[in-house]
């Protein structure tokens, strides 16, 4: 339950500080008087969006602080879950900044308005005027009967499944899709790779390959220079070789006279011997040189295979051909086993429906059990409410498609009088009833919800007289098990409270200022019975007041 509010620098408040007890708390003022500053300030400090300009002095921080007693309300897990220390005396602070940037902190760790919000949900229930027309939206109604079905956790699931199914459906679509792009392509992949097969890339060396070719194609000019250079070396007087022989002659003349002469003779007989070498180099080329057009024609006829390829792959080296080749079998295998990636896709979205389909069928049931004891209570506590005849219907039919909450669609049927038919809540309900019809709602929801506090924001607005009263009468019994919030402009709702507090503006120094008070036992006398009769207080005012008190 909300122990305390402070609030600090916001609009028209420069400070204040006010305590609250459990059970019925009253909030009353003229219009205009400032309870929208309330209801602003608490629900900027449970996570609304923060606005510079709701700050009294712009140039001082604005801050709000509640503290909460949680002592009864088993919400330890939900703070593991938030990853947030657990303290039965919670605080949560917002401040807003000069600089316009907002602050939360929930016991003094900064936290961000998602978690802030998702805590906030389960402390306390602004119901302000305009959510009266909530009820007749799906998603309320939905989160009405989902509330008494206990279904909360099957909704859960059903949530994390649908994603699942969702997600599983996307990556079908992209497989198919997939499938079609690859297909276009699979023919001509299939041909290119059918290329770079033929050949046999990995056996063939290029360098070598041309090597041949070049020997091939010039044989006749090998041959022939061949037999020059070996008639060069070994012609008759005039060949290299007997030139040799002679020099290595004269040097043995003269080997003796010194090292030099003997390390000259030395040389000339190494190169004796590699010039020997070279002749039989040579005739062993010219032995196995010959002449062969249809190994030439092979050779030449790779060659251009593989300079075709490197043109149409826009390479240079059989290395990136390669890895090419690798590319298309991998694209090609791809598409050869899309249909079984396909075919494994649709056996999960079938299971993932499925289970869909169970949770689905689980959440109608319970929401079908509820259904009667719903009705039930709501007519007998608007039969207390002044409206004897109404009635409610709630149909419940199933769709063919998954929707964020199950198969269901919902609709609030209802009659207030006899002899009327059924009809859309939206429609044939007036203000008045629909205020009346929502305070029921709110009141069986506090059976089911275990919620520490509930506000409401002029929830009788419409309504009148001994209608007022029993609406008191209401919230006073949900004050029972839970702290009940009510601000109101009915004298008669204002006589149920426990505490009764008021709003009410001040001018200091040419300046408005809002403010609140908790009303003494005098105060609320005086204050029931000018929302009875006005400023100018009757006796008979004073005396209808206490006796409301009463």
């Amino acid at each position: 339950m909300l122990t305390s509010l402070y609030i600090k620098n916001y609009a028209l408040i420069d400070e204040l500080n006010v305590s609250f007890n459990n059970g019925l708390t009253i909030i009353t003022g003229e219009t205009g008087a400032g309870k929208s500053i309330l209801l602003g300030g608490l629900s900027l400090v449970l996570g609304k969006r923060a606005d510079l300009s709701q700050v009294k002095n712009a140039k001082d921080k604005c801050i709000i602080e509640a503290n909460f007693d949680l002592a009864n309300y088993n919400l330890k897990s939900l703070f593991n879950d938030l990853d947030l220390d657990y303290d039965v005396q919670t605080i949560i602070r917002r401040e807003i900044l000069p600089s316009g940037k907002s602050r939360a902190f929930i016991n003094d760790t900064p936290v961000n308005l998602e978690s802030l919000i998702s805590l906030s949900k389960h402390l306390i229930d602004i119901h302000s005027q305009h959510q009266t027309q909530q009820l007749t939206q799906d998603d309320y109604q939905f989160k009405v009967i989902d509330a008494l079905a206990n279904n909360q956790s099957h909704l859960d699931s059903f949530s994390k499944s649908l994603n699942v199914y969702k997600s599983l459906q996307k990556a079908l679509e992209n497989l198919k899709l997939s499938k079609a792009e690859l297909i276009k392509e699979y023919d001509y992949n299939l041909f290119l790779s059918k290329e770079l097969n033929e050949i046999n890339l990995e056996n063939v060396n290029l360098e070598e390959l041309e090597a041949q070719y070049e020997e091939l194609n010039n044989v006749e000019i090998i041959g022939e220079k061949i037999s020059s250079s070996k008639s060069i070396l070994t012609a008759e007087s005039l060949g290299v070789s007997d030139q040799i022989i002679s020099v290595r002659q004269e040097l043995s003349k003269i080997e003796n006279f010194g090292k030099s002469y003997q390390a000259l003779k030395e040389r000339i007989i190494s190169v004796g011997i590699e010039i020997d070498d070279i002749l039989i180099e040579l005739d062993n080329l010219e032995e196995n040189l010959s002449s062969d057009p249809q190994e030439l024609e092979r050779i030449n006829h790779q060659l251009q295979i593989i300079n075709n390829l490197f043109q149409k792959h826009s390479v240079s080296t059989i290395e990136k051909l390669l890895v090419i080749k690798i590319d298309l079998k991998s694209k090609i295998d791809n598409t050869e086993s899309l249909d079984e990636a396909i075919l494994l896709k649709e056996e999960e979205i079938l299971k993932a429906n499925k289970k869909l389909n169970q949770l689905a069928l689980t959440i109608t049931k319970n929401r079908k059990k509820v259904i009667p004891i719903f009705v039930s209570k709501l007519e007998t506590i608007l039969a207390l409410l002044g409206m004897p005849n109404a009635k409610f219907k709630v149909e419940l039919e199933s769709r063919d498609t998954f929707v964020s909450n199950g198969k269901d669609n919902l609709q609030f049927l209802f009659m207030a009088n006899k002899g009327s038919s059924f009809n859309e809540l939206k429609k044939s309900a007036s203000g008045g009833e629909l205020s009346r019809i929502m305070l029921a709602i709110k009141s069986i929801l506090a059976e089911y919800i275990q919620l520490p506090s509930i506000m409401f924001d002029e929830i009788d607005t419409g309504v009148s007289g001994e209608i007022s009263n029993k609406m008191g009468d209401i919230m006073k019994q949900m004050s029972s098990h839970m702290q009940v919030f009510a601000i109101t402009h009915l004298p008669q709702i204002a006589a149920k409270g426990v505490s009764h507090f008021k709003v009410f503006k001040t001018d200091i120094k040419d300046i408005t200022h809002t403010q609140l008070k908790k009303l003494n036992e005098e105060e609320r006398i005086v204050e029931i019975a000018q929302m009875l009769g006005g400023l100018s207080i009757t006796d008979s005012a004073m005396a209808h007041a206490k006796q409301l008190l009463n």
